[in-house]
């Protein structure tokens, strides 16, 4: 009964502490971003509305965000984001490629965005999402496509390319994770604290998921701003704290490292690999990434973060016109 006891004190505890040096750090965090906010601000960049869909694929309810008419004639984009964010990563890159005419599709992974709910109580690895995507893929009829990924949605792609390659026409990887290059120290801490982290109330985990948007980063502090209380929005319900635990609970370095070795076979298509320089993730990943699979090089971004769809969409949208412009053979936009 004692240890009983003391084990739940000491768990109580550690839960007191966690939420005391994640408001410390929340306000601390707050106050450097005004100050930068005032120095830089967001501009007037177009924004793509929320065109949420959904459907029921293999009794599991997936959502995505689409602009533009499919047709047969026409190859589709589909974007995959990562951990923390949703389908709204994409909202400056989409109507950067409004001109080329092509239907852009922002898949939501199972277990994240608004979508959080659909992978409690389920595998959401990288493989698993991985497998979600192609049922999604069969469900929509969308044979081929040129697809674009954001961190773990980077990977969830090099997963998909190394078991199903004829989806391919083309493929951008930004800032992914890739090898053993993540996951970040912050994620590493709530998924050895998952059991806690799903305990929290909203309101105590949201300087730890502000904390964890910091780590990685964006080098627009008002972008960031806006961002922040943007992808908040999704984890600020009543399951998002068991949300953002199970996803932690499925970030696995060793996912990509079999991707990896997948891919050393794999089909050459047209590839483009976009980075920041101070992104987390790091560069020397990209470029052993860029060799891997056959792109020309890493388009690094100078003094960039991690959050590059959002921070640089138009870098983001040429490395997409100019898979495009190779895989249709019309001429990429120039700056």
């Amino acid at each position: 009964m004692d240890n009983s006891r003391s084990r739940k004190s000491s768990g109580l505890g550690r839960l007191a502490l966690w939420g005391t040096v994640a408001w410390f750090a929340y306000a601390a965090y707050q106050k450097r971003q005004t100050l930068k906010a005032r120095r830089s601000g967001t501009d007037d960049m177009p924004v793509a509305p929320a065109l949420s869909r959904s459907a029921l694929v293999e009794g599991i309810l997936m959502r995505w965000e689409e602009h533009g008419e499919r047709s047969p004639g026409k190859l589709p984009i589909v974007m995959v984001h990562g951990i923390p964010t949703n389908p709204r990563l994409w909202r400056y890159v989409i109507p950067q490629l409004e001109e080329t005419g092509t239907p852009r599709l922002a898949w939501e992974m199972v277990g994240y965005g608004y979508s959080i709910d659909e992978g409690l109580g389920r595998a959401i690895s990288i493989p698993a999402q991985a497998e979600y995507l192609q049922l999604w893929l069969e469900a929509q009829g969308i044979e081929r496509a040129v697809f674009v990924g954001h961190d773990v949605g980077g990977g969830v792609l090099q997963a998909l390319l190394a078991a199903h390659p004829e989806r391919f026409a083309g493929l951008v990887l930004v800032d992914s994770v890739a090898f053993d290059n993540w996951p970040v120290p912050m994620m590493k801490l709530v998924q050895q604290s998952h059991s806690l982290v799903d305990m929290l109330p909203p309101g105590v985990l949201k300087p730890l998921f502000h904390t964890g948007i910091r780590d990685l980063g964006h080098d627009d502090a008002g972008r960031g701003e806006e961002s922040a209380a943007l992808l908040w929005e999704p984890y600020s319900r009543p399951t998002g704290p068991a949300g953002f635990a199970n996803q932690a609970r499925y970030l696995h370095a060793a996912d990509t490292m079999e991707a990896a070795t997948r891919l050393a076979t794999r089909p050459e298509l047209p590839v483009r690999i976009v980075w920041g320089e101070k992104d987390p993730l790091s560069v020397d990943s990209a470029q052993r990434l860029a060799m891997l699979l056959g792109a020309p090089g890493v388009e690094v971004i100078p003094g960039a973060r991690h959050f590059n769809p959002e921070d640089h969409p138009d870098i983001v949208a040429e490395a997409i016109r100019q898979v495009l412009a190779n895989v249709t053979g019309s001429p990429p936009r120039l700056p």
